[in-house]
C-alpha cells in the first residue's frame, strides 16, 4: 500500500492583476495600474501600425525611380506613418503607461486622485484612435502630419476631418492624465516626501503634465478651426479670401513644439531613475536636474516660430526665435551633463535599462547638438524640408524618447507583471536598437546636407547609396522592436518569478510586492531619507 503526500498549494498573494477576473474588471477599472496596462496594450498596436507605414516608405525610398507606390499614396504613407506615431504613440507612451503605474507609487499614494476620470482618458484616447485608424482604413491623409493650410483645409480630397478630430478627442485624454497628476503630486504625497525629495521622474511627469494642461488645448482649438475652414470656408487660413495660413503654422507649433518635451521630458525622467540605479549614486545637482525639467517646460512655449524661418516671418522676429532656441538647448544640456557626472566614479553596471540609457545619452546628445544647427538661420535656410530635419527629429524622438520608454519598460517591467524578462534577449535587442537606429537616420543628416528633399518618392540617382544603408537600418531596428515584443510576452507565462526590488533600486515603488496589490501599500509609506539615498559601499572610491 503506498501512501501519496499532498504538497501544500501555496496560496498566489493579492495583487492587482488577480483581484479580480474576467474582460469587464479591466474595462471598468479604476485601478491606475490597470489603466497603464490598457494604455501599454493601445499604444503598442497603434506604434506598429504607424511603423508599417514607415517599413513602406523605406521600400518605396530603395530606388531612386518612385516605382513601388505612387506619389499619392507615397504622401498618405508619411502623413499617416507622423500622424499616428507622434499623436497617437510618442505623446501618451510614458506618461500614460509609466507614468499612469508609477506617479501614485512614487508619491506614496493608493491611486490617482481622480480614478474615473482616469478611466476616461484611456477611453477618449482610444476614440481618438479610432477616427485616426478609420481615416487609414478609407483611404489615408495626404497633409503630412502638420495639417499645413490652405491645403488640408481647401484643396484636399482625403480624409483630412476624421484625422484632425482623432487628434482633437485625443488631445482631450492628454488633458486629464495632466491634470491627474498635477493635482496627485500636489496632495497625495506620503508623509515625509517633500518638494526636495521626489524621485526625478515625478518631477519630469509633474513638468510635462503643465504642457499637456497649458498647451493641448491650443491644438484642439486650431483642428477645430482647420473643420471649420473645411466646411465652411470662411476664410481663416485662406489667401485667397482674407485669410493667413501662416497663422494656422503659429497656431500649430505653439503647442507642437511643447509637445516635443511632452513626449522627450518623461524619458528624461526615466533617465535619470536608471542613471542613479545603475551607478548606485545620488544624483549629481538633483536640484538642477529638477529645476531643469520646469526650464524646459516653461521655455518650451516660447520657441515654437523657429520652424517658421523660410515661412515669411520677419528678419527681427527670426532672431528672437533663434536666441529663445539655443536658449531651451541649457537645461537639456544641464541633464546630460548631470548624468554623466553621476556616472563618474560610480560603480556601474551594465544591465538591458543601463544600456538604454547610455544609447539615449549618446543619441540625444546628437539630435540637441544638430537642434542648434536649425536654430541657426542661415543654416536652417539650407537644410528646412531636407532629410536632414527628419534625421534630427528622430534622434531627440526614436533615438531619445523611444529608447528611454523601452529602458523604462524593462526596468519597472518586474514590478508591473512580477516576472523577469531574458536578459541574454533584452541585451541583443538593445544593441540592434542602437545599431539600426544609427544606420538608418545618420546618413540622413547627410542626405539633408547634400540637399534631398523629405516627402519625395523619387529622387535623384546620386542619393541611392545612401537611401539604401537607410532602408537596411531600418530592417535591423524594426527586428530590435519586434524581439522585446516576443520575449515580454514569453516571461509573462515562463519567466522566472521577479522579487520585491530586482535591482537593489531606490524610491517608494520598490517598497510594494511585485506585482503590487491593488491599492500600492498594505499601510502609508513614510519618507525618511533623501532620493537617492544608496549607501557610499556602493560606489567605486
Amino acid at each position: 500500500m503506498s501512501t501519496v503526500v499532498e504538497t501544500p498549494r501555496i496560496e498566489e498573494r493579492p495583487n492587482y492583476l488577480n483581484e479580480e477576473y474576467g474582460w469587464k474588471s479591466w474595462l471598468l477599472t479604476t485601478d491606475h495600474k490597470r489603466i497603464a496596462i490598457l494604455y501599454l496594450i493601445s499604444i503598442t498596436l497603434m506604434f506598429f501600425v504607424g511603423g508599417i507605414f514607415a517599413v513602406l516608405m523605406r521600400v518605396e525610398l530603395l530606388t531612386p525611380q518612385g516605382d513601388f507606390v505612387s506619389s499619392d499614396t507615397y504622401n498618405k504613407f508619411f502623413s499617416m506613418h507622423g500622424i499616428i506615431m507622434v499623436f497617437f504613440f510618442l505623446v501618451p507612451s510614458i506618461p500614460a503607461t509609466l507614468g499612469n503605474f508609477l506617479v501614485p507609487m512614487m508619491v506614496g499614494a493608493k491611486d490617482l486622485a481622480f480614478p474615473r476620470i482616469n478611466l476616461l482618458s484611456w477611453y477618449i484616447y482610444i476614440v481618438g484612435a479610432l477616427f485616426a485608424l478609420g481615416a487609414v482604413i478609407f483611404g489615408g491623409v495626404d497633409t503630412g502630419w502638420t495639417f499645413y493650410t490652405p491645403y488640408s483645409s481647401t484643396y484636399s480630397n482625403t480624409y483630412v476631418i476624421a484625422a484632425a478630430l482623432g487628434v482633437f478627442v485625443a488631445g482631450f485624454s492628454s488633458i486629464l492624465t495632466g491634470l491627474n497628476f498635477i493635482v496627485t503630486v500636489h496632495k497625495m504625497r506620503a508623509p515625509g516626501l517633500t518638494w526636495g525629495r521626489l524621485p526625478l521622474f515625478v518631477w519630469a511627469q509633474y513638468a510635462t503634465a503643465l504642457i499637456q494642461v497649458l498647451g493641448t488645448p491650443v491644438i484642439a482649438i486650431t483642428t477645430a478651426l482647420l473643420a471649420l475652414e473645411r466646411f465652411f470656408h470662411i476664410g481663416i487660413f485662406d489667401p485667397a479670401i482674407g485669410g493667413d495660413p501662416v497663422l494656422f503654422q503659429h497656431l500649430f507649433w505653439f503647442y507642437s513644439h511643447p509637445a516635443v518635451y511632452i513626449m522627450i521630458l518623461p524619458g528624461m525622467g526615466v533617465i535619470s531613475e536608471l542613471v542613479t540605479c545603475f551607478s548606485r549614486k545620488a544624483a549629481f545637482g538633483y536640484s538642477f536636474i529638477a529645476g531643469s525639467s520646469i526650464g524646459i517646460a516653461v521655455l518650451g512655449f516660447l520657441v515654437w516660430g523657429h520652424h517658421l524661418f523660410v515661412a515669411g516671418i520677419s528678419m527681427y522676429s527670426g532672431m528672437y526665435f533663434s536666441l529663445l532656441s539655443f536658449a531651451v538647448a541649457v537645461p537639456s544640456a544641464i541633464k546630460v551633463f548631470n548624468w554623466t557626472a553621476t556616472m563618474f566614479r560610480g560603480s556601474i553596471s551594465y544591465e538591458t535599462p543601463m544600456l538604454y540609457a547610455f544609447g539615449f545619452i549618446g543619441l540625444f546628445t546628437i539630435g540637441g547638438l544638430t537642434g542648434l544647427f536649425l536654430a541657426t538661420l542661415g543654416i536652417d535656410i539650407h537644410v528646412t524640408d531636407t532629410y536632414f530635419v527628419i534625421a534630427h527629429f528622430h534622434y531627440v524622438m526614436v533615438g531619445g524618447m523611444v529608447m528611454a520608454y523601452l529602458g523604462g519598460l524593462h526596468f519597472w517591467w518586474p514590478k508591473m507583471t512580477g516576472r523577469m524578462y531574458p536578459e541574454g534577449w533584452a541585451k541583443f535587442a538593445a544593441l540592434l536598437v542602437f545599431a539600426g537606429f544609427n544606420l538608418t537616420f545618420f546618413p540622413q543628416f547627410i542626405l539633408g546636407y547634400m540637399g534631398m528633399p523629405r516627402r519625395y518618392h523619387a529622387y535623384a540617382p546620386e542619393f541611392q547609396v545612401l537611401n539604401v544603408m537607410s532602408t537596411a537600418g531600418a530592417s535591423i531596428l524594426g527586428l530590435g522592436y519586434v524581439i522585446p515584443l516576443i520575449y515580454m510576452f514569453w516571461s509573462l507565462r515562463y519567466g522566472p518569478k521577479a522579487p520585491k526590488n530586482p535591482w537593489g533600486a531606490k524610491g517608494l515603488e520598490w517598497e510594494a510586492e511585485s506585482p503590487p496589490p491593488k491599492f500600492n501599500f498594505d499601510q502609508t509609506p513614510v519618507v525618511r531619507e533623501p532620493a537617492y539615498a544608496y549607501a557610499e559601499e556602493d560606489q567605486v572610491g
